[in-house]
């Protein structure tokens, strides 16, 4: 079984079959253990009949208790072998499917780094999170097929060819009236697949307005939008409702058809044979051979109809599990290598210059004008955006996230103790110097009072997303997080937004003397932070419309003043 640490391999993502067989060929040995093991445990609760059969014709009818006692000793035997078989079948198929399990996290996982940053612009929180809490589990599931699906397909060969020893007219209606039962069943496999798919999506969906609701609730109640996300809400999840009542509407007919079918063939077969038995054309034994091997077919039967849905199930979640993974992040075509010194980031399609070693401030009336230049300049999307004149498509990826940080106010914190959250490469502690440089960074942030206020201080566990802490201390953690990886240069958007304005103006102050000499550019509207800049960028529809310092643009810019001057009016 995969370990933790073992490479998944590259999966098959040409489609959902090929998903599930790539499962398959992953683990070969395993996979062709548990169909020997599978097929020989069905072979032999097959050879239960026909010993009984036996030990009826031979010991039990002529009185010959020698023979009685033998077939009943070699029962028991099978018998009890076959408890063993069973018990290695169900624990090798336990492995086959875990393995499918934790592979499929693994590439999923491992997708969802490669992306990277992407990954929020390529697929939503809800399809990520179906995949990790239903597909996996589904994926894994249907690789049942492969013990109990082959070893069914055994066991029905074997006793059709047991039956034509007793009667061909009864094996010439089990060979026919057993591939029926599965064709009748199939129509409603094709019907379980469409339904279960809608159900699926609906799932994704109401999972990300999930997501949504739990990381903005508070800021919903303050704006008084509760209610209406609450119907929202509702609307959603009664269509899931009713799209799993239809998924449920057609599992029911599967199972119902899976198990009443084979019943129904079974008391066909038991009264031909009955009637054979009467007229003397089968013996007591082979009757009751003959009631043995359609009762053991009922078993394979059983296991065809289960496994047939959860293959359809199966195939939907790979589908789904494929789809994610033939996201692609952004495209690395660079071949050269970043400046070997400070230099300047330039936007053409907004204008936008970011001066090495200056504090820089991009304000705007839109903030997702200025988001947008920033993710340009990171290269987040493409873009005409250049480094010391060098097109930044033509740098490796690589090296640009080696030197450019960009700091989202949203960005995601993982749940552990806040030292981990801030500053995982140290949270076992590296010393003075990581001690100091932690500290630093928090006073920058002017986050000290966070970690006096919290029970255990940096060793205090953090909910995910940092739930327990409020908006404005979460926009603190994310920027101490940001100031210890202390990169060339630094793109925040907006990180005061959430700030009162004593706490706001500190962190303006101490975040340009902690980035003294780097390049920082950060987006905001606050005159609070705009004072501290060596330059303001003023952008105008996601164009730059002004350059100067605060003071400047305040005398020269009405369009600048108004913004600023509004933004005044909330602040106080």
């Amino acid at each position: 079984m995969i370990d933790a640490y073992e490479d998944p391999g590259a999966p098959d993502v040409r489609g959902g079959w090929r998903y599930l067989w790539w499962l398959v060929r992953c683990q070969p040995g395993r996979s062709v253990a548990g169909a020997l093991l599978g097929s020989s445990w069905m072979v032999l609760l097959a050879a239960t009949p026909y010993l009984m059969a036996k030990a009826i014709d031979e010991g039990l009818e002529p009185g010959d208790w020698a023979a009685l006692a033998g077939w009943s000793f070699a029962l028991f035997a099978v018998g009890s072998f076959n408890a063993w078989l069973s018990i290695m079948r169900h624990r090798t198929m336990t492995r086959v499917r875990m393995d499918a399990n934790f592979r499929t996290v693994k590439v999923v996982v491992g997708q969802a780094v490669r992306l990277g940053a992407a990954l929020s612009r390529r697929t939503g929180a809800g399809e990520v999170v179906t995949i990790g809490v239903g597909d996996v589990q589904t994926i894994a599931g249907a690789l049942t097929v492969v013990g109990p699906g082959v070893g069914a397909c055994v066991a029905y060969l074997t006793v059709a060819a047991l039956l034509v020893s007793v009667s061909p007219a009864l094996a010439a209606v089990v060979l026919l009236g057993i591939p029926a039962i599965v064709v009748l069943v199939g129509p409603f496999l094709s019907r379980l697949q469409g339904a279960e798919t809608e159900y699926r999506n609906r799932q994704g969906v109401l999972t990300a307005r999930i997501a949504d609701l739990a990381g903005g609730l508070r800021v919903l109640n303050g704006l008084g939008g509760k209610s209406l996300v609450a119907d929202a809400f509702h609307r959603d999840s009664q269509r899931l409702r009713a799209q799993g009542y239809r998924v449920g509407a057609v599992t029911s007919w599967v199972q119902a058809l899976g198990v009443g079918l084979p019943t129904l063939f079974l008391a066909v077969v038991t009264w031909l044979a009955a009637r054979l038995a009467a007229e003397g054309d089968i013996t007591v034994g082979e009757l009751v051979a003959v009631y043995g091997y359609v009762a053991v077919l009922v078993g394979p039967v059983a296991f065809w109809v289960e496994c047939g849905y959860q293959l359809s199930r199966g195939v939907v979640a790979a589908r789904r599990v494929v789809r994610f993974l033939r996201l692609e992040p952004m495209e690395d075509r660079g071949t050269r290598d970043a400046p070997a010194e400070p230099s300047v980031l330039h936007d053409p399609e907004s204008g936008v210059s970011i001066l090495p070693g200056r504090l820089t401030a991009l304000a705007c009336a839109r903030p997702a004008d200025t988001a947008t230049v920033l993710d340009r300049l990171a290269r987040y999307t493409p873009s005409r955006a250049t480094w010391a004149g060098v097109p930044l498509d033509e740098i490796r990826l690589p090296q640009i996230r080696e030197h450019i940080l960009m700091a989202d106010h949203e960005a995601d914190l993982f749940a552990g103790d806040l030292r981990e959250v801030v500053a995982p490469q140290r949270a076992a502690g590296n010393g003075a110097t990581g001690h100091n440089e932690l500290a630093a960074a928090l006073h920058a942030a002017v986050a000290d009072d966070i970690v006096q206020g919290l029970p255990d201080g940096l060793d205090s566990p953090i909910d995910a997303q940092a739930r327990n802490l409020s908006g404005g201390q979460r926009q603190r953690i994310r920027l101490v997080r940001a100031l210890l990886a202390d990169p060339e240069v630094l793109l925040a958007v907006e990180p005061t937004s959430a700030l009162d304005a004593h706490t706001e103006a500190l962190v303006a102050k101490r975040l340009r003397e902690a980035r003294e000499g780097r390049t920082t550019a950060v987006t905001t509207t606050s005159p609070l932070v705009l004072d501290h800049a060596d330059t303001v960028l003023y952008l105008v529809d996601g164009k730059l419309a002004a350059t100067g310092t605060h003071l400047q643009l305040l005398t020269g810019e009405p369009g600048y003043r108004a913004l600023v001057a509004r933004d005044v009016e909330v602040a106080k």
